[in-house]
């Protein structure tokens, strides 16, 4: 008798004959005996969980003899023939062999007539996503109303292919992959029906290959049983799928604890001799780290990877290493990993890997030894900075003494009053905001309101719609600034914040603004920018009455630009503080 695959042999044929499906099993099994089908589905998922299987079920389910049924009876003749696929109203359809307009169009054309064998028409479409955009287009009407004896099951591994509108117009259910407990029971009644001895590691071994998928795993062994002749091990299961026992691993993290580079090369030469391949070593590689730290951090992490075994044999291992070594053993894995994809020499990447993560122990030991010095040297350095700066604090001191004390002898006890309170009341605000302020400001606020000025401002949208069409990026920072004056060849534009004016500033920012303002203006402008704080500042200032001013009186240094005023304390301040914070006034 010819051989079935077990995958073929074992298909569910039954909602109870799914693994791992159930919250889908239940809402189709509901709505199949409360009669609230819908008219169409989207199955989506990983492969080899069940999408198709469950399609075909539920076309089994609603044309049963003896239903609709939550169960087909798989024994009447709409069942029998349903199954081996003979039942011309139940279509099944690989959209990647017909993906095009015509097909489908074809198909909305056969809609319309009512089955002539079993109760309802079933349309299951595989793989729906590569239909390409004209047949979804096509297939969108028929979606949505399809004549009452028609229905539609839509199957894909990649739902964020299909557009929405096809999305909204059908009841989607999530299939979800399959737990490593409930594969390995499957495949343990599986090996007693069909009479394989397997052991339960290789069992689990084999569940955890197939990486959720259940009919993966029964490929995996129906191939490893064909090489045992029906009796599985797990060495037998390692052998054959070119995977490593975890005993393996536990000897590389041993010999990578104590740093030994020539036991680290030794076993990966050993790897090598076997005929494991680089790339396969360092995904289980990483598996087994992370397995280590989710042990180490977390109770009864066991629970939360199938990759262990043993528990016991990962917490004496986990203990070995610290969270920060485990965290730096994971990030080099995965670094390496990422360039074995793109190298000419994977082993060669899988060795420097290794080897590289043999001095993380000793490396650690040393970082710690040399946190320590830093932290000693650190606070003894900054005992001596703050030394340091209290005697600077102390001078600065002494000479703002002298300094109101000349002051107080030139020019007497009511000048140096004055000068006291219009140094704060003038000086301060001028330091603060020196370099933000556009020389000439005086001549920008008597321009705020000049016929060139309007112009400029009733064409600023446009200029910003130009900026936009330009780059989005300089317009998002740009439109938070606004036109306040013109002043000849110069648009002078507030920002209300700081890092918006300093990024409109830079050189290439700036440039493409010019150019849009040509454009949009019609002549050439220079942008100048300031913060709208100052701009404010800078009006009201010109709306004080200069009469009620009490200016704080300095007289200018001597025309050679070396001092030598009248007043000696005025050469005392700029010595201390400098041409750039002194501000002298007639």
């Amino acid at each position: 008798m010819e051989h079935i695959a077990l995958y073929r042999a074992w298909r569910p044929q039954s909602f109870q004959d799914m693994v791992g499906q159930q919250h889908i099993i239940r809402t189709l099994q509901n709505a199949i005996r409360e009669q609230r089908l819908s008219h169409a589905y989207l199955f989506s998922g990983p492969r080899g969980t069940g999408k198709t299987s469950a399609a075909k079920i539920l076309a089994k389910a609603v044309n049963c003899e003896k239903g609709p049924a939550p169960e087909p009876c798989n024994e009447c003749d709409s069942c029998r023939r349903i199954t081996a696929g003979a039942v011309m109203d139940v279509l099944e359809i690989d959209a990647a062999s017909n993906r095009g307009v015509e097909e489908i169009r074809d198909l909305r054309e056969k809609v319309k007539y009512a089955p002539t064998e079993v109760r309802q028409k079933v349309y299951i479409i595989d793989e729906v996503h590569m239909l390409t955009t004209e047949a979804f287009n096509a297939l969108l009407k028929t979606l949505e109303e399809p004549p009452p004896h028609v229905m539609f099951i839509l199957a894909t591994t990649e739902p964020h292919r299909l557009p929405a509108t096809v999305i909204s117009r059908c009841q989607r259910f999530d299939f979800r992959r399959v737990s490593l407990e409930e594969q390995s029971e499957r495949l343990k009644l599986i090996c007693e029906q069909e009479g394989i001895a397997a052991e339960d590691e290789a069992i689990q071994y084999i569940a955890r290959l197939s990486d959720g998928g259940m009919r993966d795993a029964l490929s995996i062994l129906d191939q490893i049983a064909s090489f045992s002749d029906g009796h599985v091990s797990y060495k037998q299961a390692l052998d054959m799928t070119g995977g490593i026992p975890s005993k393996q691993f536990a000897e590389i993290a041993k010999t990578l604890a104590e740093g030994d580079v020539g036991g680290m090369l030794q076993l990966i030469e050993g790897l090598m001799q076997e005929g494991k391949s680089a790339d396969k070593c360092m995904e289980n590689l990483l598996y087994y780290f992370r397995d280590l730290l989710m042990i180490k951090m977390v109770p009864n992490a066991e629970k939360m990877t199938e990759r262990v075994l043993d528990s016991q044999e990962f917490k004496e291992m986990a203990e070995v290493f610290t969270r920060s070594q485990l965290f730096r053993i994971i990030d080099t894995l995965n670094h390496y990993q990422i360039e074995m994809k793109y190298a000419l020499q994977p082993q060669t990447l899988f060795e420097v890997a290794l080897l590289k993560l043999c001095s993380i122990p000793q490396s650690e030991e040393s970082t710690q030894s040399q946190a320590v010095s830093s932290a000693v040297a650190d606070s003894s350095a900054g005992q001596s900075e703050v030394q340091q700066l209290r005697r600077q604090l102390a001078d600065l001191e002494k000479k703002l003494e002298r300094a109101l004390q000349g002051g107080l002898a030139g020019g007497g006890q009511d000048a140096a009053q004055k000068g006291s309170r219009s140094s704060t009341r003038t000086a301060a605000p001028r330091i603060a905001s020196k370099a933000k302020i556009p020389a000439g400001i005086d001549r920008y606020v008597a321009q705020r309101s000049s016929p060139e000025f309007m112009a400029v401002q009733g064409k600023w949208n446009q200029v910003l719609q130009g900026v936009k069409d330009e780059k989005i990026t300089i317009h998002a920072w740009f439109v938070n600034g606004e036109p306040v004056s013109v002043l000849e060849d110069a648009v002078l534009v507030a920002f209300k914040n700081d890092i918006h004016r300093e990024t409109t500033e830079k050189p290439a920012n700036k440039q493409l603004i010019e150019m849009v303002m040509e454009r949009v203006l019609g002549s050439s402008y220079r942008l100048v920018t300031m913060m709208l704080k100052d701009w404010s500042d800078s009006i009201e200032g010109a709306a004080v009455d200069p009469s009620e001013e009490e200016p704080f009186q300095l007289e200018q240094a001597s025309e050679d630009g070396r001092g030598g005023s009248k007043e000696p304390w005025v050469d005392e301040a700029l010595q201390m503080f400098g041409d750039d914070l002194v501000v002298v006034k007639e």
